[in-house]
C-alpha cells in the first residue's frame, strides 16, 4: 500500500464522523458543555458569543431532543446536560429535565445571544455563570476545536494554530490521487466508510415515514404514488437524500455521518452513492469504493472553501456523490473530471443562507444536479473550459469554485446575515 494512502486514510477518519444535530448549534452546546464542566457547578447565566456565519447556521434549525430551534437552547441543554467528551454528538444524552431547566433559563432571560467581534468564520464562545465564579471555552475554524479554556481569567488550555500558509502547502488531495486511492486501496482498508451507509440510510427512512421539516423527501414519494414522479434511480436517490435532509433538520434525536463538519453534507455524499450501489446492484465493495470518492471529494473541494461561506455546501457534497455514481457506472477518471466540471458549470452559485428545513430542498437540487453531470459526463459530456468560471485543468477549476466562495461573496455572506437578523 502507498504511504501516502495513511493519510488519506486519517483525513476521512477526521472529516467523516458521526454528528448529532446541525453541526452550528452543536458547536455552540460542545462549548457550553466544555466551559460548564470546568466550572464544576450548575451555570446560574450563560453568554453565547458567536460569528455571523454561525449565527446564520444557527438560528432556523431544530436542536435535537428538544422541539425548539436557535443557539440560545443549544447553549442551555449544552451547558446543563451535555458531555463534551462525546465531540459532534454531545447532546446525546441529554435528560428531559436538563431541557426543561433549559427552557426555564431561557424564558428568564438568563441566556443570551450576541455576535462576535472576530474575523473568524467559524467561532463559538460561550461563557457560563455562578455567583462570582465565570468559565469559558472557545471553538474557532473547526467545529470542535476547542482553542481555549479559562476559569475565572485563568487559562486552563490553550491550542496553537498551524502556520496557514505552510498547511495549505502541504494538503495531499488532488483528483487524481482520490481516484488512484479510490480505485485501488485494498477493500479491508476502506470497510470502515460502510457505516456512513448505516447511519445515514437509517435517517432517510425516519424521514420518509414521518412528517419532519418540509416534507420534500415523504412528498416526492407521495408524488410517485400518485403517478406525478417515476420510480427510477434518480428519483430514489434525490427522495431519500432530501428526506435524511428533513430529519436532521427539524433535529431528529438520531445521528449521521457527517462530511467536513457538516451532516447535510455528509447525507449528500452518501446517499445518491447508496441509491445507485442499490438499485445496480453493485456489490459492497464497490459500494463503499464510490463511497470513498464521493467523500474525499467533498472534502478536497471543501478544502478550498472553508467551514462556513455564502456557497452552499450541498454542492460540493452532491459534486463528489457524482463522482462516486460515475465509479458505479463504469466511467473512468475522465468521467469523473467531466463531473466535477459539469457541477462547476450549472449550481456553482447556490447560496447558503442558514441551515433550516428548507435545506432539505437544496440537497434534492444538487443531487438532481450532480446525477445530471455525472450521466452526461459518462457520456462524454462536458463544460468546456472556456466557459465561465469552468478550467480545463481540474484543479484549476476547483480553486475558481473554493475563489467563489471565499473571496467573490463576501459581500454576498453580509447581506445574507443583515436580512436574516433584521427580520
Amino acid at each position: 500500500m502507498k504511504n501516502e494512502w495513511n493519510e488519506y486514510i486519517a483525513i476521512l477518519n477526521r472529516e467523516v464522523v458521526p454528528a448529532l444535530g446541525c453541526t452550528e448549534p452543536i458547536t455552540v452546546s460542545l462549548a457550553a458543555a466544555r466551559a460548564t464542566e470546568e466550572l464544576g457547578k450548575k451555570p446560574e447565566r450563560i453568554l453565547v458569543q458567536v460569528s455571523g456565519n454561525l449565527l446564520k447556521n444557527g438560528m432556523g434549525v431544530g436542536v435535537p431532543g428538544t422541539g425548539m430551534a436557535g443557539l440560545g437552547i443549544a447553549a442551555a441543554v449544552g451547558a446543563l446536560g451535555g458531555k463534551s467528551s462525546l465531540a459532534l454528538e454531545v447532546l446525546r444524552d441529554i435528560t428531559e429535565t436538563a431541557v426543561e431547566e433549559g427552557k426555564r433559563m431561557l424564558a428568564s432571560g438568563d441566556v443570551l445571544v450576541e455576535l462576535a467581534d472576530t474575523s473568524e468564520l467559524l467561532f463559538a464562545q460561550v461563557s457560563v455563570f455562578n455567583g462570582d465564579h465565570v468559565a469559558t471555552c472557545t471553538i474557532q475554524r473547526q467545529h470542535t476545536l476547542v482553542t481555549e479554556v479559562t476559569k475565572d481569567s485563568e487559562i486552563v488550555f490553550t491550542y496553537a494554530f498551524e502556520d496557514e500558509e505552510s498547511k495549505a502547502d502541504s494538503w495531499p488531495l488532488t483528483m487524481a490521487k482520490i481516484y488512484d486511492f479510490a480505485m485501488n486501496v485494498p477493500f479491508d482498508k476502506i470497510t470502515f466508510i460502510l457505516e456512513a451507509v448505516r447511519l445515514n440510510e437509517a435517517i432517510a427512512i425516519q424521514g420518509l415515514e414521518h412528517e419532519f421539516g418540509l416534507k420534500v423527501g415523504r412528498s416526492m414519494d407521495q408524488d410517485i404514488a400518485l403517478g406525478l414522479r417515476s420510480d427510477d434511480i434518480t428519483s430514489f436517490a434525490t427522495r431519500f437524500a432530501a428526506a435524511a435532509s428533513d430529519a436532521r433538520m427539524d433535529g431528529i434525536m438520531q445521528p449521521v455521518m457527517s462530511n467536513s463538519g457538516s451532516g447535510n453534507q455528509g447525507i449528500t455524499a452518501t446517499i445518491p452513492v447508496l441509491a445507485f450501489a442499490r438499485r445496480l446492484n453493485k456489490s459492497e465493495e464497490e459500494m463503499a469504493r464510490a463511497l470513498i470518492m464521493s467523500h474525499l471529494t467533498a472534502i478536497h473541494l471543501k478544502h478550498h472553501l472553508g467551514r462556513l461561506s455564502a456557497l452552499c455546501g450541498a454542492i460540493l457534497a452532491a459534486t463528489g456523490s457524482g463522482c462516486g455514481i460515475v465509479m458505479l457506472l463504469g466511467g473512468d477518471y475522465d468521467g469523473i473530471e467531466r463531473t466535477i466540471k459539469n457541477m462547476v458549470g450549472s449550481v456553482s452559485g447556490m447560496i447558503c443562507d442558514g441551515a433550516k428545513t428548507s435545506c432539505a430542498l437544496k440537497v434534492a437540487s444538487c443531487v438532481e444536479a450532480a446525477i445530471s453531470s455525472a450521466l452526461l459526463a459518462v457520456k462524454g459530456v462536458c463544460v468546456p473550459g472556456s466557459d465561465g468560471i469552468v478550467d480545463d485543468d481540474i484543479e484549476i477549476c476547483i480553486h475558481n469554485l473554493g475563489r467563489l466562495g471565499t473571496v467573490g461573496m463576501v459581500e454576498t455572506d453580509k447581506v445574507i446575515l443583515d436580512i436574516m437578523v433584521r427580520k
